[in-house]
């Protein structure tokens, strides 16, 4: 890694992107990268030795432990490191630093202090799965681990229902099929995403097709690194008169407003408080059946009361 551009008296941090899966993957930049550093921060000390012994590359620079369990306290002393004018390099198991794995804290460290900060870019799961998931790319928002409690899990795929872009996840092999069923529930059993398994290494697999055959599929959970990429919500015309009728209907037949917004909103893609505000206003105006259903509903119930 050259240091050229970045002034002599002051430490470098340097994000080494690995290989997700082939070590040939290795570019010439990560080489000088490991090389020359002055200290490499590895996630797993034994993974990156084998890294090493792999590309045939050798060290003289300590290399320390730094993972989710230590990474505040070791902070500190890379920070340190850093301001001694030391180059340190952060390598985590595959794939580039702080995009899901340990490195975002110091980055910001070393940022408050002014120490400058690059990175060596190499393979990325998130980038290889959409390119290889057959759906559509020119959008997309990376996700990354979601909660692992059903509850926390369903409020955040909820929460992505309407989501355009084209998602990419990334889950645990034994949570597969739950994380799976969760997203055909609430995004819609048959949304396109492909479960994209063990990419660029030798049992690499692609499974494509909608979210409920996926669910099936992994039933019984496959092995190795998985990353998910799932299509985004298909675009919605809004035809808030429509949706309100279907309010309508509910409303007739005993459902209450918030419930039946609810369930409207879930259908038809439209956001759940602003259907629920034009619902009420419509009743409000008399514009919509909501005020003449709530009347007709309760003078039936009159009527039957009579009888």
């Amino acid at each position: 890694m050259s240091r050229a551009e970045f002034p002599t008296d002051s430490g470098l941090l340097v994000l080494a992107g690995t290989p997700i899966g082939d070590a040939q993957d290795a570019s010439p930049a990560l080489v000088r990268a490991l090389t020359t550093a002055d200290v490499i921060a590895a996630e797993d000390t034994r993974a990156l030795r084998k890294l090493l012994l792999r590309l045939g590359v050798t060290t003289d620079a300590p290399v320390v432990s730094y993972f989710e369990g230590n990474e505040a306290s070791r902070i500190p002393g890379l920070v340190a490191d850093l301001q001694a004018g030391k180059t340190v390099v952060v390598a985590t198991d595959a794939g580039m630093p702080s995009v899901s794995d340990p490195g975002y804290r110091l980055v910001s460290a070393a940022i408050e202090q002014d120490i400058p900060v690059t990175a060596v870019p190499g393979p990325s799961a998130v980038l290889t799965a959409l390119a290889v998931s057959g759906l559509p790319v020119d959008r997309f928002c990376f996700e990354g681990f979601l909660p692992r409690k059903q509850g926390e899990r369903r409020r955040r795929l909820q929460a992505l229902a309407s989501e355009p872009r084209t998602m990419v996840f990334f889950e645990a092999p034994h949570r597969l099929a739950e994380f799976l069923t969760d997203a055909a529930a609430l995004l819609g059993a048959d949304r396109p995403g492909a479960v994209c398994r063990e990419l660029t290494k030798p049992f690499e697999q692609v499974v494509r097709g909608p979210l409920a055959e996926l669910a099936d599929w992994a039933a019984t959970p496959p092995r190795g690194e998985i990353t998910i990429v799932i299509q985004g919500a298909p675009e919605v015309t809004t035809d808030w008169q429509d949706a309100l009728d279907q309010v309508d209907l509910l409303l007739a037949g005993g459902t209450k407003l918030s419930a039946a917004v609810a369930e409207v909103a879930q259908v038809s893609g439209l956001r759940r408080r602003e259907l629920y505000a034009k619902a009420l206003a419509a009743r409000s105006a008399g514009t919509s059946d909501l005020s003449h259903t709530n009347s007709a509903a309760q003078g039936s119930a009159k009527i039957k009361e009579e009888q």
